[in-house]
């Protein structure tokens, strides 16, 4: 009995495994489609709140399409899931087809000893077989192989009932997942229908801003000239920050330069040494310093590299968010021959949401863009900014921790916050979205 469920055992181990790796594939996929309409709530939610306004076209037009792409997400998400069932529907059956052709063997053969067993029922027969060797050794060996054919007999019936199990364990696993599949295609045809929904929403979208194109135009060059300026402002503010902390930098190095100086006067006094006089030094608050680039200290240069080792892994500079308008030279919608140049990103978030620092660093400037703030984080030779915020939590000076609390975001009237995140090395643009994981 041992015997045989050690055996058992062991056939049953390997599907064990795969029913396993199964579950967690599966799993992990369950997972992915419950992320993914949970941002479909979310977007709903949104474009809900954007209609409701009737403020801004466009606004709704970049919600429609955030949304429809989560709703493709969803349906490739559950295409993945529909082959991943396919694979393991046609490996079950393969499985299964498998066992029924051995087990259909083991039958035939069980089938034929039994009668052959039957044939020689008799039990003087038997007796007679034993009686008629020729020698003890025979008659050993034949009642010998008599024992060995009746447990032979009783392991093949074992053996029978043990595959039985496993074929029925197996059918019924395969039933589960043809019941998923059926399942899973109803989804994906609730979610194609959804998507189509959608699409024609944009569509209205579309032509409806299509209508307006001369106010569109003019909104656009408008918003370019008000970037152009804010740029403007903003490497003025990068170059100013770069001077300073050249300048401090400088005070503390000549800082240090004269206290040597001052030490090997000292010594050379003591030992009866003159020194001779030099012409005064101008001052380091006085002399001119760059503004085009950090001139880094130790910690300074460590802190930069830091900072570079960490390129695609950064957190984002909200606990929140979407982003809804991508760095660099971006389309129109509608209109592709419109573009905006984008010096930043653009994060929609939740109205009350915080911005918060992506590494570590020193607030450097707290500044005024029109009615909004904007602080500007040193990370050695980068720089971090974070516009669009009605207060902050932070001084110039402060050394700030990676996900600190800088501020909160601006809600405007229209109920739309946003947060305009920047990086710079030195005065250059970076494309934040390569510095920040997953954006």
């Amino acid at each position: 009995m041992y015997k045989i469920a050690c055996s058992l055992l062991l056939l049953l181990l390997p599907i064990i495994g795969w029913g396993q790796e199964t579950s967690a594939k599966q799993r992990e996929l369950e997972l992915k489609k419950e992320q993914i309409l949970k941002e479909i709530s979310e977007a709903r939610s949104k474009l809900n709140s954007e209609k409701a306004k009737e403020k801004d076209v466009l606004t709704q037009l970049k919600e429609q399409e955030q949304k429809i792409k989560l709703i493709e997400q969803l349906i490739a998400t559950t295409e993945k899931q529909k082959h991943f069932l396919d694979d393991a529907i046609y490996l079950q059956q393969k499985e299964i087809n498998a066992l029924q052709k051995e087990l259909l063997a083991l039958k035939a053969d069980y089938s034929k000893m039994i009668q052959k067993s039957y044939k020689s029922r008799n039990e003087k027969s038997r007796v007679m077989f034993v009686l008629s060797s020729s020698s003890f050794l025979q008659a050993y060996k034949r009642i010998q192989y008599m024992k060995q054919y009746a447990d032979f007999r009783k392991i093949q019936g074992d053996e029978i009932k043990e595959k039985n199990l496993i074929l029925e364990g197996k059918q019924r696993a395969l039933e589960v997942q043809k019941q998923q599949k059926v399942k899973i295609l109803k989804e994906t045809e609730k979610d194609k229908k959804e998507l189509d929904v959608e699409k024609a929403e944009k569509e209205r979208l579309v032509q409806t801003i299509k209508k307006d194109q001369k106010k569109i135009t003019a909104e656009i060059n408008k918003k370019k000239q008000e970037t152009a300026k804010i740029d403007k402002q903003i490497k003025q503010l990068i170059r100013q920050a770069i001077a300073e902390a050249n300048r401090k930098a400088k005070i503390e190095a000549d800082r240090k330069a004269a206290a040597a100086a001052a030490a090997t006067a000292a010594a050379n006094k003591a030992k009866g040494i003159k020194t001779t006089k030099t012409t005064k030094a101008v001052t380091a608050s006085k002399a001119p310093v760059s503004s085009a680039k950090v001139i880094l200290s130790k910690e300074g240069e460590a802190l930069s590299n830091n900072f570079k080792n960490n390129k695609g892994r950064l957190p984002w500079p909200t606990d929140n968010g979407v982003v809804s308008s991508k760095y660099g030279i971006q389309p129109h919608p509608v209109y592709p021959n419109l573009t905006v140049d984008n010096s930043g990103v653009e994060i929609k978030v939740d109205n009350g949401s915080t911005a918060r620092v992506v590494f570590e660093g020193e607030v450097v400037q707290i500044q005024l863009f029109g009615n909004m703030k904007g602080v500007l984080v040193q990370h050695g030779e980068y720089f971090t900014l974070y516009k669009n915020l009605s207060s902050v939590q932070v001084s110039v000076g402060d050394k700030v921790k990676t996900k600190q609390i800088l501020g909160k975001i601006h809600t405007p009237s229209n109920g739309r916050s946003t947060l305009m995140f920047y990086v710079f090395r030195n005065a250059d643009n970076m494309n934040p979205a390569a510095w920040i994981s997953n954006m």
